[in-house]
């Protein structure tokens, strides 16, 4: 009975262990901002469990694409692109307009922990690491609309 308790408990370990850049059957690896006047353009790289890789290639990407919504946690993105291992969105009107091509892209709250997050401004690129959050926004400059 004690062989038999051990290797219940040790085929249970691995689902004990919680990933925070996972959700459900993706694993986030790294999400690129590019702000341009008031849109950010994203780009988000994952990974797939395999199991799921093929279900997703059967009954098609939908899913996948709600979870990269939901992940991502902007209501007005759209998405562009989207395939095994990566994606790609549009957020129109992210950033606040002060005119005169002052933006202002606010903090923002992410549903995973995402490992490396690059906002990159017409001026600058900054990255952050092991975030859930953008926790100040940042300020930046455009040429008028």
């Amino acid at each position: 009975i004690a062989v038999l308790v051990v290797m219940l408990a040790a085929m249970a370990m691995p689902v004990l262990a919680v990933n925070d850049d996972k959700y459900g059957y993706i694993t986030i690896q790294n999400v690129d901002i590019i702000l341009e006047k008031g849109k950010a353009n994203i780009n988000v790289q994952y990974s797939l469990d395999e199991p799921t890789r093929i279900i997703v290639l059967l009954l098609g990407k939908q899913d996948l694409k709600s979870r990269i919504l939901k992940v991502l946690n902007y209501d007005d993105a759209q998405v562009t692109s989207i395939d095994m291992n990566r994606a790609e969105l549009v957020v129109e009107d992210v950033s606040y307009n002060y005119g005169r091509g002052i933006y202002w892209f606010p903090s923002h709250d992410f549903n995973v922990l995402i490992p490396t997050l690059r906002i990159t401004t017409p001026q600058t690129s900054r990255e952050y690491l092991s975030t859930s959050e953008l926790p100040n926004g940042i300020g930046y400059f455009d040429s008028p609309e």
